[in-house]
């Protein structure tokens, strides 16, 4: 009885241990898992980081001017309109928001499938688009939320294939984010992998030039 007891005794100790071991690991992954689904959800805010280099001047895609002069509105710039935002916790859970949603409620389908041309750019008001279909509709539901269309840049890169491809950039306080068809992560402009060509200028119909050395003549249909 004696020995029974004396053992007793040690392995209080080594199941207190052990329950705080668990308890704590458990706390970890749920605090993990917590702060992962924050990412997600575009409930923190991203770290700030430097915004690409304008380096001149450049000729926009004939896509985009066909397409303003299809929806003029859409391509007038308002000087008094700040061009950067300045981004709150709020602001990063709308973009969030909006890049899932467009991304998921669009479905792919080339410009010579849908419209018979190899470069369009329009609305996807029928629920099928490309690259720069997902863009435009992202930026009409973001300024709808009260963002400056200054600020959200329409912007030709060459994808990770070698491919034009069109993303949209937002242009912040912490720096220049990407919103892709491709992902639904909100990304650095600096952290997709692409090079950048040339985006919406600031002030007037003219594109500024991002660097890149290979201008593509249209975005790819992706």
């Amino acid at each position: 009885m004696r020995q029974s007891l004396f053992g007793l005794l040690n392995v209080r100790p080594f199941l207190r241990s052990t329950l705080r071991f668990a308890a704590m690991s458990l706390a970890l992954i749920v605090t993990s898992a917590t702060a992962h689904a924050q990412t997600q959800t575009g409930s923190i805010l991203p770290g700030s980081s430097q915004p690409v280099t304008q380096v001149g001047v450049a000729r926009p895609i004939m896509g985009w001017v066909r397409f303003c002069e299809q929806y003029p509105a859409e391509c007038s710039v308002d000087p008094t309109e700040p061009a950067i935002i300045s981004m709150g916790a709020k602001d990063w859970q709308t973009l969030n928001r909006v890049n899932q949603q467009v991304n998921a409620d669009i479905k792919a389908k080339t410009d010579k499938d849908h419209w018979g041309v190899e470069d369009r750019w329009d609305f996807a008001e029928d629920g099928y688009g490309d690259c720069e279909d997902y863009q435009l509709v992202k930026r009409r539901k973001l300024v709808e939320a009260g963002f400056p269309r200054r600020a959200l840049r329409m912007t030709v890169v060459i994808d990770e294939e070698g491919a034009g491809h069109a993303v949209m950039m937002v242009r912040t306080n912490r720096g220049d984010f990407i919103l892709d068809n491709k992902r639904n992560a909100i990304l650095p402009w600096h952290k997709t992998g692409y090079t950048y060509i040339k985006r919406e200028g600031d002030g007037g119909s003219a594109w500024a030039s991002l660097g890149g050395q290979v201008s593509p003549t249209m975005t790819a249909n992706q």
